[in-house]
């Protein structure tokens, strides 16, 4: 599901990410349905031809209880995929949330 949704990505956005890898891991001792880590486009004066990928994370077991069923769940993986590809281009979840991503 989260490979479909990356592939819903608008081509504009998929050809603009850089040195990201998309994961999913059983849960996040927060509950969070996903996460971002890395250094934002907005941050990458200094970003070296070394630097590790950047990561964007899903939570499956949290997305999960997040739902009620199946359609609901590619939603929320589609809602959290724009959010965290959001927080890659240097959106900050302020700007998201006045934008109804949150």
């Amino acid at each position: 599901m989260v490979a479909d949704a990356l592939d819903a990505l608008p081509d504009e956005f998929a050809a603009l990410m850089d040195n990201v890898v998309v994961l999913v891991e059983d849960d996040h001792p927060d509950d969070l349905l996903g996460l971002y880590e890395g250094i934002p486009h907005t941050d990458r004066l200094d970003y070296g031809d070394m630097a590790l990928p950047d990561r964007i994370i899903f939570y499956r077991l949290a997305l999960c209880r997040f739902v009620d069923d199946v359609d609901q769940l590619a939603e929320e993986i589609h809602v959290t995929l724009v959010h965290e590809v959001a927080h890659h281009f240097g959106i900050e979840d302020d700007r998201l949330h006045e934008l109804g991503w949150d």
